[in-house]
């Protein structure tokens, strides 16, 4: 799969007459919890040449292949790809978007080519928002964990995705750094109870093998968790203040690097 991913990043680039500065996976197979079945989500960002950005009307900033955007060879049906343009992903970067900083902490890179991506990741300490991502994650764990009560059935996915943002708000709280994407990583990270490692052991084996609910996750001690955590990290966000870094400047002059370094 790896070289067919590599072999639809060049017809993109190709058909789109654009390049890829990088892709990497993102979602469970990042995340270190992809079944066999799992699809392959693929991020990246990309370049357009200069006249394109010489424009009076602005234009559209993003690829989603195969959803909406089309491209001239077989696809796999497990891949889905999507991309943002470079100068979207500096204005997002600038506000801390926590997917830009996903895709840059990626362990599963496809492609990185010319020195943007290294850059971006050299500016992580000063661009970072521990207020921003902080909320991002605690508005996620709360949507996903209502999410998970409102199912029918228990779901191992819909439990993943509610512990996931909680185990990186507290990553966030404790280093007031960026969290890793891998679950592990973040479980590791806490001492947690035995009767609630335990349920999340049976958690991640589900997730790994059949995603089907498995009898021996003790659901009562995930929920009274997630509730009991919930409650505590939202008490303690109100005592957030959001810093003020306007990195605008050093950006603009990567973006103008960027376009002289692949284009010339």
């Amino acid at each position: 799969m790896e070289a067919h991913i590599k072999q639809v990043i060049k017809q993109l680039e190709r058909d789109y007459d654009m390049k890829v500065l990088y892709a990497c996976e993102a979602g469970s197979r990042a995340w270190g919890l992809s079944s066999k079945n799992s699809d392959y989500d693929v991020r990246f960002i990309y370049v357009q040449r200069k006249n394109w950005y010489l424009s009076i009307d602005q234009k559209r900033d993003t690829l989603e292949i195969p959803n909406r955007d089309p491209i001239s060879m077989l696809l796999d049906d497990r891949l889905d790809l999507s991309g943002w343009e470079l100068s979207k992903a500096l204005r997002l970067y600038r506000k801390s978007n926590p997917s830009i900083f996903e895709w840059l902490s990626s362990k599963l890179v496809y492609s990185e080519s010319y020195s943007t991506i290294e850059k971006m990741r050299q500016m992580e300490p000063s661009i970072f928002s521990p207020v921003v991502c902080f909320h991002h994650y605690l508005n996620m764990g709360k949507r996903n964990f209502r999410d998970c009560l409102h199912s029918k059935e228990p779901n191992v996915k819909k439990y993943i995705n509610a512990l996931k943002p909680i185990f990186s708000v507290k990553w966030i709280e404790l280093h007031r750094t960026f969290p890793p994407i891998e679950f592990q990583a973040l479980l590791d990270q806490f001492n947690l109870p035995d009767e609630l490692n335990e349920a999340i052991t049976h958690l991640i084996k589900s997730k790994l093998t059949t995603t089907e609910w498995n009898r021996d996750i003790d659901l009562d001690v995930i929920n009274q968790y997630l509730e009991s955590e919930l409650r505590n990290l939202e008490s303690r966000a109100k005592t957030m203040h959001k810093e003020i870094v306007d990195p605008t400047t050093e950006l603009d002059q990567l973006f103008r690097d960027t376009l002289i370094e692949v284009w010339g």
